[in-house]
């Protein structure tokens, strides 16, 4: 289940003169999604699906956010990286 949220708050009109509404709402709701992404509240397929992106333009946005695409501790890592990987 999903339910719509509307947000209400004051811009400078200077950004108006800037910026298209729709311009205004991509950023906002790209923001939130990222910051959610940033706190583990989201994973990386729900977040693009919310911004109705492929894996590769997630990625790109990541960066431009400075999120880590792999994000794991140091204790993870060394466990990930000691797990036998599948011969074929």
């Amino acid at each position: 289940m999903s339910r719509r949220v509307k947000l209400d708050f004051e811009l400078p009109d200077e950004l108006f003169t800037q910026l298209r509404e729709e311009e205004i709402e991509t950023k906002v709701k790209e923001s939130l999604v990222m910051e959610l992404l940033r706190e583990h509240r989201l994973s990386q397929g729900k977040a693009a699906e919310l911004l109705g992106l492929d894996r590769d333009k997630l990625f790109d946005l990541m960066a431009k956010y400075q999120i880590p695409v792999i994000d794991l501790t140091p204790e993870e890592l060394k466990s990930e990286l000691q797990k036998s990987l599948p011969r074929s």
